[in-house]
């Protein structure tokens, strides 16, 4: 299986709504290995690496969001891999 990575850009009502922490949660359950972290900006930037799939359905996930949180845009752009153990939350 090949692993790929990506790199999502989540703009919104997305900081200070537990979307990086949520989204640690459902990359983990997921098998993707990465990191999110706050952007001055006020989006999310997720790296995240793993099985296309598991990435398709984080990128899904990435579109709602937890509870809080109200996401009006995510862009997914294709990277080189990139090596992570598990996933941090920066």
């Amino acid at each position: 299986m090949t692993m790929v990575c990506a790199r999502f850009l989540v703009s919104g009502r997305v900081q200070g709504v537990y979307f990086r922490a949520s989204t640690r949660e459902q990359a983990l359950a997921l098998g993707v290995q990465g990191q999110a972290r706050n952007l001055a900006d006020g989006r999310v930037e997720v790296i995240a690496c793993g099985q296309m799939q598991a990435l398709d359905q984080l990128e899904h996930w990435l579109q709602r969001g937890p509870p809080a949180a109200r996401v009006d845009v995510v862009r997914r752009e294709a990277i080189q891999a990139q090596s992570f153990t598990g996933f941090m939350v920066r």
